[in-house]
């Protein structure tokens, strides 16, 4: 047998270098690159390798290593997951800053790998530095902190030990059902350490992602279901998007007359404007979707995991015989809501649907009922995103009619937490199916500029636009740095509301009167509702090495707009809000439990509206 003489991290590095997807043909590297921090605990190992592989394993340097994966997941998002990239960092701190990445991946069923050091395996030194000491577990270091967040992890103790795990990482990271983060806790002197390996591990290898089709039995109960409801409902999550379903979908609502509802993933899944669309649905959705929802007699769920937003904590869907199909990969998503479950590939499950539903479409007064309810849903978003005046400071609704103006069809919207999320989810008139990137999963503060990197290395063909309120900014903004460094051409909209809109809001509605949500001074009874805190975070943004664009009025925001997405350069909008022009309100509830008992007027009437709203919650069984 023949074999090469390398490091475990050098053989690590060829090893991935070779290893690539293919799906319906189309044939990908599934490593794309590896971003990395450099310590101790990696830099001999990992560090050296990559600079060993002449560019082999194509590296690009990160500031925060939270972000380094946020900038895989969004690559791997706007790669449908077929190419990723990995993530290495030294032990300690760097690696446990990787957790909140991992979890949002994970959460998301986003493929990254992470190649975080370790201790020792020889212990030569013990404890070394930054080692976790465990008096009853001696094989514990701070890496555990990623296995409960990890879809696959393993700590490679030995050379040898590297052949079947990273094989199996492999597999995981490119299981449609399994995907996620996937950890390689690498012990710092196993890095470094030699080993004969044989050149089989190198050979290029493809890993097939395959649509693995429903049983005949699952799509005829399904369908007959769907024959019988009056009233059914779409909703697509994720899931479409991922299986590129999204033509399937369009070809099955067009001919049954079914309309389609949206999670935050599945944003897109149908052109804002098509017959079938209405729009979001749940806590952040719109009007004709919550309707619809709350009298469908049949709810079809396409590549959705019910979370708690799109059912409206349990509350949306009341008609009293309400049922469920559900079309998903994933055993454990298809049988929620005690559905009939349809478990198989979204694209392969609906052109099975379409052809066992041959000739079946539900009664034109229906179509006519909910298409006279997005045309209403229309008119409200377009009074709210388009009513100031060009000499006016917009509000939040009208910065995203402003950005719907300029942008492309093509161009790419990034967002994940705040009060953002849920004005996009309502308002954002998606034009194409890769054009609306938000992250609600895990609602992650800080993942928005990484992911609009991440997104724009996927596809270079598109403007990328992070939108970004200053609570997020000041969580992580180190990685305008690396798209300077790399010239990554990457538009931030900085939307200055001095402080946690979404959550403040949330607060005044559950009694706690938006304590601690203003990035405000004390007053004089120490409360933040003094005057706002004189912070520039244009002028941060500029001392990053972006190029940044002041707006105080829609028409100098339009003006800024087009010229941030011009420019070849990183750049940044910075505008600030009108906070007196309120968001739209919630057209669904969500179950945010308010205190019990309280000596506050406003807990307690908030806690008599929280008891009078969660009666309507329930369990479909």
């Amino acid at each position: 047998m023949t074999t090469r003489r390398l490091t475990v991290a050098q053989a690590l590095v060829r090893f991935l270098a070779n290893q690539h997807t293919e799906r319906d043909g189309v044939r990908r590297r599934l490593i794309a690159g590896c971003w990395g921090i450099f310590g101790h605990g990696n830099v001999a190992g990992i560090g050296q390798a990559l600079l060993e592989s002449e560019g082999e394993m194509p590296y690009l340097q990160g500031r925060n290593e939270q972000a380094m994966v946020h900038a895989a997941v969004g690559f791997a998002r706007q790669s449908n997951r077929m190419s990723t990239y990995a993530c290495t960092t030294s032990i300690g701190p760097g690696a446990t800053n990787l957790v909140t990445g991992a979890a949002l991946a994970t959460i998301n069923h986003l493929p990254v790998l992470l190649l975080p050091g370790d201790v020792f395996a020889t212990r030569p030194a013990d404890p070394v530095l930054q080692q976790l000491e465990v008096p009853h577990a001696r094989d514990v270091s701070v890496n555990d902190c990623l296995r409960p967040v990890s879809r696959y992890f393993d700590r490679i103790w030995r050379p040898e030990a590297l052949i079947p795990s990273a094989l199996d990482a492999m597999r995981v990271l490119t299981d449609p059902v399994e995907t996620g983060a996937v950890t390689l806790a690498l012990p710092q002197d196993v890095q470094a350490e030699a080993y004969d390996w044989p050149e089989e591990f190198f050979a290029e290898r493809v890993w097939r992602v395959h649509r693995p089709a429903p049983d005949a039995q699952s799509v005829a109960e399904a369908a007959e279901r769907i024959r019988a409801a009056k009233r059914p409902l779409i909703i697509a999550g994720g899931g479409v998007h991922h299986s590129g379903a999204e033509k399937a979908l369009r070809t099955f609502a067009e001919r049954t007359g079914i309309p389609v509802s949206e999670t935050q993933a599945g944003r897109g899944s149908l052109r804002f404007d098509h017959p079938c669309e209405l729009g979001s649905i749940g806590h952040t959705g719109t009007a004709v979707s919550d309707d619809i929802a709350r009298t469908a007699d049949l709810v079809i769920g396409i590549g959705t995991r019910y979370s708690d937003f799109t059912t409206a904590s349990r509350t949306l869907f009341a008609d009293p015989g309400v049922r469920f199909v559900n079309v998903n990969i994933t055993s454990l998503d298809a049988h929620k809501q005690a559905a009939t479950p349809v478990i198989g590939d979204a694209r392969a499950a609906l052109e099975q649907l379409t052809g066992a539903l041959d000739g079946h479409r539900v009664a034109e007064d229906y179509v006519r009922e909910y298409r006279a309810g997005a045309q209403r849903w229309a008119e409200v978003v377009e009074r709210t995103t388009r009513s100031a005046a060009g000499d006016e400071r917009p509000g939040q609704a009208e910065v995203l009619g402003v950005l719907d103006e300029v942008l492309d069809d093509r161009d790419v919207v990034i967002n994940a937490a705040g009060s953002l999320p849920e004005d996009l989810n309502k308002l954002w008139r998606v034009k194409e199916h890769r054009q609306y990137h938000v992250e609600y999963g895990f609602s992650c503060m800080g993942y928005e500029i990484p992911a609009a990197i991440g997104a724009r290395l996927a596809d270079p063909s598109r403007e990328v636009f992070a939108l970004v309120g200053d609570g997020t900014y000041l969580m992580m903004p180190t990685e305008l740095v690396t798209a300077v460094q790399e010239g990554i051409k990457i538009n931030l909209v900085l939307v200055q509301n001095h402080g946690y809109a979404s959550i403040g809001g949330l607060s005044e509605k559950v009694g706690g009167e938006r304590f601690g949500t203003a990035y405000r001074y004390r007053d004089d009874t120490g409360a933040f509702t003094g005057e706002p805190l004189p912070v520039d975070l244009a002028a941060n943004a500029e001392s990053l090495g972006v190029d940044v664009l002041r707006a105080s009025t829609v028409d100098q925001l339009r003006n800024a707009l087009r010229a941030a997405r011009s420019s070849d350069r990183p750049t940044a909008v910075y505008v600030e809000t009108d906070p007196a022009k309120a968001q739209l309100p919630p057209e669904a509830w969500w179950d945010v439990p308010v205190a019990e008992v309280s000596t506050r007027e406003s807990t307690q009437l908030a806690r008599k509206r929280y008891e009078d709203q969660a009666r309507a919650q329930r369990h479909h069984l």
